[in-house]
């Protein structure tokens, strides 16, 4: 198995390819790229590999910029430290989605996902949808979450919710209807309970709904003004290192 590295951070695809030889020997990585403009000059001129472990975050930009020049063919694994990118992974050949800091073990289950991918075309059966879906469809998100208020649990709808925020140094729930809940998680435990698709985190104070979000504004320091369609106790600002990532998230809806 030919495969190809594409990853800016030298250590990181160092990493990453001395667990490849361990997980799976037989496989040779036959190039490491650090940006688009290198990808796409090499892809254009060589053989397509059998499989390609891909970071998001390049040094010249996102690696979906990549799809748009040359056609992938091949799986594709991507290793990020960034989790608001899987629907658009999902897209782009994606057969698992590694986050970093990842393991040998997590290498070794996108080699397992690869290898049950091959044996399924090699059989040549018809699918199973619903088993291949639940296998390679991006997280849909906890559907609700059980709260506790005037005596009695109460089941909030997780597309009732507006946002998260911290208050009193507090996880709390606003609802559309501006109706707030108190949480025992933290925000980082809820944030990997949502659908990135759905929800983003914005920092260390609040995770928004898409649905509840009105417009944006350049911000002074190149940060972002976030409003939304209900009042917010303060400005919701998006430093400049996170700002595209939040666009990207905003765009293609």
């Amino acid at each position: 198995m030919n495969i190809i590295i594409i990853e800016d951070e030298i250590k990181a695809a160092r990493s990453l390819e001395n667990m490849i030889a361990e997980v799976r020997p037989q496989a040779k990585v036959i190039a490491k790229l650090q940006s688009i403009e290198s990808s796409l000059a090499y892809l254009s001129e060589n053989v397509m590999p059998d499989l390609i472990f891909m970071d998001i975050q390049l040094s010249d930009g996102l690696s979906f910029e990549i799809f748009k020049s040359v056609k992938i063919s091949c799986p594709i694994v991507f290793c990020t430290a960034f989790d608001e990118y899987s629907l658009e992974a999902f897209k782009a050949n994606s057969v698992d989605y590694v986050l970093k800091p990842f393991s040998k073990t997590d290498i070794a289950d996108a080699f397992k996902k690869v290898d049950e991918l091959r044996n399924f075309f090699q059989q040549k059966v018809v699918p199973n949808i619903d088993e291949l879906l639940t296998k390679t469809a991006p997280p849909t998100g906890k559907k609700s979450f059980l709260v506790f208020k005037n005596n009695k649990y109460i089941n909030v709808a997780t597309d009732t919710i507006a946002f998260f925020y911290i208050r009193n140094e507090l996880s709390t729930i606003m609802c559309f209807d501006q109706q707030e809940y108190i949480l025992n998680q933290s925000l980082d435990q809820i944030s990997s309970l949502l659908s990135p698709v759905d929800f983003f985190r914005l920092n260390r104070q609040y995770i928004v709904n898409f649905s509840a979000i009105k417009e944006i504004e350049h911000y002074f320091m190149r940060k972002l003004f976030v409003k939304l369609t209900i009042p917010t106790p303060e400005k919701l600002l998006i430093n400049k290192e996170k700002a595209p990532i939040f666009l990207n998230w905003m765009d293609n809806r």
